[in-house]
């Protein structure tokens, strides 16, 4: 593979591009508004008007784009992926989706000759500038194999997790942990405030213990300077955790931490703050932290 097509250059995307770049890789590009990847195409991603025109006659195309309804777009839209990639590319949607839509594009791409995968990421912005992301490989153990020099150039912790659409279930598990951590941060930081605790000293003194975690690592600091700059948009966090809950539903469990955070998000989210980070879940609780 040499080769790539690359769709959706956001916080991730764009330094995924960048270290795929790093390792070698030709870089097609896909960006709705160009003045927004000008940085990538000096830095030599070849930028193309089209979906069609950016995926003809690359080895694989990943796509990591907003949400399920974008993902349904660039894949089975007229002219778009599937009418336009050549048999036998590789099709590597990288976004947190629905399983069963990861099932419909294995589906209807290998109908058409293609080797699909889905291969959500988790590491935030940080992982994705440094390739140490986590990458949640579905699809073919042969796919996932020849794809393993991609991920490579992205990320550091790459498992095979099942067939097509066993990426985005682990995905959505990982999602849920992140649900019930970040809100336990929020949490005892308001109760620490609210006792006149010295917040730094109480990060320090527990982040080395059994309460340690990478959320409190990642954004306990971020809190106490109230900044809510995104590494990861809220809005993503709450379509994430929506997916989770409505694939829980559908197997029978009640999973009250998810619920409860998706709750308190949503509810933030009304409020206008869904382009803040995922720490601004402590607005939730104290708004003068």
């Amino acid at each position: 593979m040499k080769k790539i097509g690359f769709i959706g250059l956001g916080i991730m995307g764009k330094s995924m591009t960048r270290n795929l770049m790093k390792a070698g890789f030709e870089l097609h590009i896909f960006a709705r508004t160009r003045g927004k990847v000008e940085d990538v195409i000096g830095e030599g991603a070849q930028f193309h008007e089209t979906i069609a025109g950016c995926v003809k006659g690359c080895d694989a195309v990943i796509t990591i784009v907003g949400f399920p309804k974008d993902v349904e777009e660039v894949y089975f839209a007229k002219g778009n992926i599937l009418d336009s990639a050549e048999k036998g590319t590789y099709l590597i949607d990288m976004t947190t989706t629905s399983p069963a839509l990861a099932e419909k594009i294995y589906a209807e791409g290998t109908k058409r000759g293609f080797h699909v995968m889905d291969a959500p990421v988790t590491g935030g912005d940080t992982g994705a500038r440094n390739a140490t992301l986590s990458i949640l490989a579905g699809g073919d153990k042969a796919d996932f194999d020849a794809c393993l020099p991609l991920f490579s150039a992205m990320g550091t912790n790459i498992n095979y997790q099942g067939k097509a659409g066993c990426g985005q279930h682990a995905k959505l598990a990982n999602q849920i942990m992140i649900a019930g951590a970040l809100s336990g941060v929020c949490e005892a930081l308001t109760y620490a405030r609210t006792k006149g605790l010295d917040l730094g000293v109480l990060l320090k003194s527990v982040s080395t213990g059994a309460a340690g975690s990478k959320q409190l690592d990642a954004f306990g600091p971020k809190i106490l300077e109230g900044n809510f700059a995104p590494g990861f948009f809220m809005k993503h966090f709450i379509k994430d955790m929506g997916l989770a809950d409505e694939e829980a539903r559908n197997s029978g469990l009640q999973l009250e931490v998810l619920q409860a955070a998706l709750k308190n998000y949503r509810e933030l989210a009304e409020k206008g703050l869904g382009d803040l980070g995922t720490q601004a879940l402590i607005k939730h609780y104290d708004r003068t932290l």
